[in-house]
């Protein structure tokens, strides 16, 4: 089985944590998803940068529309391979 990556697309730093944190009981997502913060092109103010939220699938277990759904829970999204 191929590796499957997720990347949420969320506002702020706190809604990515309150996201990865949320991963493991609603998901059931057993390794640490990693947050990258994601400065918009040109910008320097910290305000302007948006949170990935980064889960490794390697079983290929998690759905698509449901991380859509549970991204857009904090005005994000799913971003699609």
């Amino acid at each position: 089985m191929s590796d499957v990556r997720h990347v949420l697309v969320l506002p702020d730093r706190e809604a990515a944590e309150e996201a990865a944190e949320q991963l493991r009981d609603r998901f059931g997502v057993t390794e640490e998803p990693q947050l990258v913060r994601d400065a918009l092109a040109g910008e320097d103010d910290a305000e302007d940068a948006q949170w990935l939220v980064v889960v490794e699938d390697a079983e290929a277990r998690l759905d698509a529309d449901r991380l859509d759904g549970f991204a857009a829970e904090w005005d994000g999204w799913r971003e699609a391979p």
